[in-house]
This record gives C-alpha cells, structure tokens and sequence, in this order.
C-alpha cells in the first residue's frame, strides 16, 4: 500500500495538476463549500505548516482525539471522513475569486515545498500534536486528497 505524501515531488506534482484542472463551475459530491472556498480553505490549512497562521488551543480531549486520528491515518492509510469539523479561522463561508485562490494556493504549495526542503516544518501541531516530516506530507497530501475528490479532481 502507497502512502502517498506532499513530500516526494511526483504525488506533490500530482496535487499542483489536480488543482490546476479544477474550475470555478466543478460539481461537488458534498459539503458547503463551492470549488474557491474549498482552494481558500486548502490554502490556509498550508499555512499551518507555514507558521503564518497560529491555531487557538483546544481542549484536552480534542487534542488526545487527534493525536489519536493522526497514528490511525498512518495505520490505515485511510482518508478524511466527510464533514468533519474545522478550526474557526479555516472556515471560509465567504465569497472567493475563484482564479486568485487557484493561484495563491498553488503558490502556498511551492512556499510548502521550499520550507520541507530547508526541513523549517514545525516540530508540533495544536491538533495533532508531535510531528515529524512524514507527518506534514502525509497529513498534507491527505487533507488536499480529500477536497480535490469532493470536486471530483
């Protein structure tokens, strides 16, 4: 079983050309999100990583949960169950250009790429806590794989 991850440039490649074939108009099989929001919702994700967006605590238990959630996914290789909940600041219920957010996330990508190359990931995440490399790609490529099949890319 592959586990595919951001982190080698094919599967990373892979992700730029999924977004790059999405359009304003691609159906979605669920969620709220049209096809922007969901591009704005990826985009901000990434900048978790990127430390320009710092995620407010959580409670013990969420945090117990998702450290949890992290060891399974790696386990079973298994994606992101539909609809599940968010962190308030990466919620986007708002209207987005569409072509603009393609373009800042695909730029986001690159900033992802150049920070796992110069190995500046962080070493903890507020939800997941620890991580390694191995987790931001896989975690990463993951959470992208999901979004890109919910608009059918």
């Amino acid at each position: 079983m592959v586990k595919k991850t951001l982190h080698n440039k094919h599967f990373f490649n892979e992700i730029k050309t999924r977004i790059s074939n999405l359009s304003a108009d691609s159906g979605k099989k669920w969620g709220k999100m049209n096809a922007a929001q969901m591009l704005h919702h990826c985009d901000l994700v990434l900048q978790i990583p990127l430390q320009k967006i710092e995620l407010q605590k959580i409670n013990y238990i969420f945090r117990v949960i998702g450290i949890i959630t992290k060891k399974e996914m790696h386990i079973f290789n298994n994606g992101i169950p539909h609809n599940m909940p968010t962190f308030q600041k990466l919620i986007v219920n708002f209207e987005c250009n569409f072509k603009e957010t393609q373009n800042n996330l695909l730029k986001t990508l690159d900033l992802y790429w150049d920070t796992f190359e110069k190995q500046c990931l962080p070493k903890e995440h507020i939800l997941f806590g620890t991580m390694k490399e191995k987790d931001w790609g896989f975690l990463e490529y993951k959470h992208l794989d999901h979004h890109l099949k919910q608009f059918n890319v």
